[in-house]
């Protein structure tokens, strides 16, 4: 047993597991690092792309994370908070006028002319806790049409309209529900990017490499690949009929240009060690290296579950029994597989991504995969990789 407190031999075993989900093609390569007391393991397997095509995978390859992106942009947004830039509590009007006056759906089932005035504005806290009103529609509802069509539905790619243009079209639809009312995912994540940028006057990728990608070492990080980088980044990939449908060429990448629209949502691509130095922060409070980049008060908001019992309950099929919703990120309530436990916090990315946060058992899990989910659920590589970290903890 190291200083860690991880059993060597539990370590191999964890590889074992990973590696069937390679063998199997469920996958074409992963990198997982898990990390504790100090110490890090690293598990790479398979290659960049499908059918043992592309490179031999490394530690250093490049994944989109999809919304484990989100965590990363709250942090930013609380280093606006303790600047006094914005307030949690004070409305977002000032920097997003496009969300002033709100309107809201008479009944959610009902037409779209037929609306109410917003109880209250919207503010900042709604935008981290994924109440303003408005998000992801998991059945087909004329709201998520129209989000359809104004080119705001969430999705695996940035939006093509950029931020202004983006914040227009979300003004001239009603909310869905009074803010406070819900919780609905995704979408308050990337009006967050927006009202992030305005406040503090720079594109929201220039804000965040300031005040963390910089400190805390994260120099793979962005809402783009460098052309030096391009040959690091994986394929991504789909589940169709059976097999791996390719959504991103790494040679002919989305991400080889900056996005017209920086999606806090979504839209980051991140190695293992950033996001292992990411997690090494929020672990030790709000310090990395002997720098404070966050205020140990600021990362205990972030990471207290912030919802009723009953919105809880409304997005099971996001929390699957076990958890709640701190600022844009998952707080485990209780254990209820071999996994994170109480106190954990993180998320999953759509593209084949997961990290989470154990403060107890003071470990950072990271896994980056190229396979898209197909559900909010867990999909089977994430559970086995969970697992197999704790099962490795040996003190």
């Amino acid at each position: 047993m190291s200083g860690s407190g991880l059993s060597a031999a539990r370590l191999g075993r964890l590889r074992e597991v990973l590696a069937r989900h390679v063998d199997s093609g469920q996958v074409p390569g992963l990198v997982a690092l898990v990390a504790r007391r100090g110490e890090a393991h690293a598990v790479v397997i398979g290659t960049t792309e499908a059918d043992g095509a592309g490179r031999p995978m490394a530690r250093d390859t490049i994944f989109r994370i999809a919304s484990v992106s989100k965590p990363i942009a709250a942090v930013g947004a609380m280093t606006l908070v303790e600047q006094a830039r914005v307030r949690l509590d004070d409305p977002v009007d000032e920097l997003l006028p496009e969300l002033a006056g709100r309107r809201v759906l008479r009944d959610a089932d009902g037409p779209m002319d037929d609306t109410v005035p917003a109880e209250r504005p919207i503010t900042v806290r709604d935008l981290l806790t994924f109440r303003m009103g408005l998000g992801v529609l998991m059945t087909d509802h004329p709201l998520g049409r129209a989000m359809t069509e104004a080119g705001l539905e969430p999705g695996p790619d940035s939006p093509l309209a950029e931020p202004d243009e983006w914040m227009k079209r979300l003004g001239r639809l009603p909310l869905l529900y009074q803010p406070g009312e819900k919780w609905l995912y995704h979408t308050p994540a990337d009006v967050l990017g927006v009202l992030m940028a305005r406040a503090g006057g720079q594109p929201l990728g220039d804000l965040l490499a300031e005040r963390l990608f910089a400190p805390l070492g994260m120099s793979d990080t962005g809402f783009s690949v460098p052309a030096a980088k391009l040959d690091r980044l994986a394929a991504a990939y789909r589940p169709e009929d059976g097999s791996l449908l390719l959504t991103d060429d790494p040679r002919q990448s989305r991400w080889a240009q900056p996005p017209a629209f920086p999606s806090a949502g979504g839209g980051l691509v991140s190695t293992a060690d950033d996001l292992l130095a990411f997690g090494m922060m929020m672990l030790h409070q709000g310090r990395y290296r002997g720098r404070r980049l966050l205020s140990r008060p600021s990362v205990q908001v972030m990471t207290t579950d912030q919802l009723t019992e009953q919105q809880r309950a409304e997005n099971d099929l996001f929390f699957v029994g076990a958890g709640g919703w701190g600022f844009c990120l998952n707080v485990v309530t209780r254990r209820t597989v071999l996994g994170p436990g109480p106190g954990s916090f993180g998320w999953n990315g759509g593209t084949g991504t997961t990290f989470y946060v154990d403060p107890a058992e003071e470990l950072v899990g990271v896994l980056l995969t190229q396979r898209a989910m197909t559900s909010p659920l867990p999909p089977a590589v994430y559970r086995d990789f969970w697992a197999g970290a704790y099962q490795a903890i040996d003190d």
